[in-house]
């Protein structure tokens, strides 16, 4: 197969028998986190030396702190043909004991210094050096080979690890540059953790398979998104907490607003982000954020695309290779593109994983006959193809009055309304209705919030009057987990 990172060889596909980085990019940096720095040289000889002490060991944990060595470590296990578990810093050790039993890892890569916690037990550690020196094997595995095993947020029960072979990978990696024309001379700022696809695959391994920088801001801030994009740095990776973050911190902040308005591409993912921050962020920088849908068990699978229209509330059209359709609950295929039709996302192509890992019987559930993965997600299609996410089948559908209704734009609705700072919609059982929409409101004056009818006569008037919810509950924050989006299944207990 030809090499994940080009620019770690002489070439697309190729390598010298020094196993170095073509001179044109050897001195090139190819890593910031904070003050530290890493060129292509120094990547290519840590990521190297790594590899050749872990070549042949199995499945390898990654403590995957915000740290360059994380970036070193799982480009040293792919480099090395080696399978890379990242783990969340932040989980539990009931969790960890979880993931670590399920992916028997034969050893953990950790940056020096780090104490782990007990559940660790005696399993070997390795220091990720980020100054060794080694050179670049010939990378050995396969196309289907394991990548990395990245474990689900475990919502319905324990975490499953979803195995990501070579190929989704890169072609992820290939589509994204497509659809983005996204090319070496760019350069990524962002502060996503790096245990999760978004902040990895697409924030870390993104930029090297394509040659060009990325920037880690280590933790998230408008004033260091300011400082990078006025630097030199072309493109932005954040999530809709993050986003919010920038829309509110806009209006006072004329430095932002000019370096918003310089970049390349401002990316938003792993959740939707309202239509509200859209608007306030494009109001102020005249950049509209662009926004693409994917999940851990596909990598991606649509974008808007860099030369494309910037659609509030749409995740764009399916990327090269990936088929994509919406189904009724019986299977039967929606054919019609009318932007009202809700059906659930199943999609085909080679950015898929191969399996849950240790559980045929959740891989086979998660697949149809035919190939297709069942997302889980309902959406409807525009037009002109464009896709529309409405929420989680399994908690964002609701069923009321002889209506599917998605979440998703009950809450865009409400956030314009300006009594709301944050909300969240689910459904309840209803006698006459089936289920009736409920409101979650986190008011922007806890002293005076919005009331119940208003907010629904609000809804009504943007959407339909099927649509307004029936139950306002008032909460001071909402639970979301670590990449920013909503936990709904928590807001019984909130």
């Amino acid at each position: 197969m030809s090499s994940l990172f080009p620019a770690l060889t002489d070439g697309p596909g190729e390598r010298s028998e020094k196993g170095v980085p073509p001179d044109e990019v050897r001195g090139k940096v190819a890593l910031r986190f904070g003050p530290r720095t890493l060129t292509y040289g120094g990547l290519a000889g840590a990521a190297g030396a790594l590899a050749a002490r872990i070549e042949g060991s199995g499945r390898v944990a990654v403590w995957a702190t915000a740290e360059l060595e994380t970036a070193v470590a799982v480009t040293g296990a792919l480099l090395a043909g080696v399978a890379a578990v990242p783990l969340n810093p932040k989980s539990g050790e009931k969790e960890l004991a979880h993931i670590l039993s399920d992916s028997a890892p034969s050893l953990v890569l950790a940056a020096p210094g780090t104490r782990l916690p007990p559940v660790f037990g005696d399993l070997p550690r390795i220091d990720v050096d980020a100054s060794a020196t080694g050179a670049v094997p010939r990378e050995r595995a396969q196309d289907g080979d394991p990548a990395l095993i990245v474990y689900t947020s475990g919502t319905t029960g324990p975490p499953k690890g979803a195995v990501l072979p070579r190929r989704a990978l890169a072609a992820t990696l290939d589509a994204l540059a497509d659809a983005w024309r996204w090319t070496g001379d760019d350069v990524l700022v962002h502060g996503l953790p790096l245990f999760h696809v978004h902040g990895l695959v697409l924030g870390v391994l993104g930029p090297l398979r394509r040659g060009g920088s990325v920037r880690h801001l280590g933790r998230f801030s408008p004033e260091g998104v300011a400082r990078e994009l006025t630097a030199g740095a072309t493109m932005l990776f954040g999530v809709p907490t993050m986003y919010h973050r920038i829309a509110e911190a806009l209006p006072g902040d004329p430095e932002l607003a000019r370096a918003l308005a310089g970049a390349r591409l401002l990316v938003s993912g792993s959740a939707a982000l309202p239509v509200h921050d859209h608007e306030r962020i494009a109001a102020a920088t005249g950049r509209r954020v662009i926004e693409r849908y994917g999940m851990t068990e596909t990598l991606m699978n649509t974008a808007v695309r860099a030369d494309g229209e910037a659609r509030p509330g749409t995740v764009g059209v399916p990327l090269p290779g990936v088929e994509l359709r919406l189904v009724e609950e019986d299977g039967t295929e929606i054919t019609a593109y009318d932007g009202e039709s809700v059906g659930e996302i199943q999609v085909r192509g080679p950015n898929l994983f191969t399996e849950y890992l240790n559980r045929p019987d959740a891989t086979a559930a998660a697949f149809t006959a035919d190939g297709w993965f069942r997302t889980g997600d309902m959406a409807v299609r525009d037009s002109d193809g464009y896709v529309r996410i409405v929420g989680r089948k399994a908690t964002d559908l609701i069923k009321s009055g002889g209506y599917k209704i998605g979440a998703g734009e009950i809450e865009n609705a409400l956030l314009e309304h300006p009594g709301v700072r944050e909300a969240a919609v689910t459904g309840e059982p209803d006698a006459d209705l089936g289920e009736r929409i409920v409101a979650w409101i986190v008011p922007a004056d806890a002293a005076s919030p919005p009331g119940a009818e208003e907010l629904a006569d609000h809804v009504a008037r943007r959407l339909a009057p099927h649509k307004r919810p029936r139950v306002v509950r008032y909460l001071r924050a909402l639970p979301r987990n670590d990449m920013g989006k909503i936990m709904k299944r928590a807001l019984a207990d909130a």
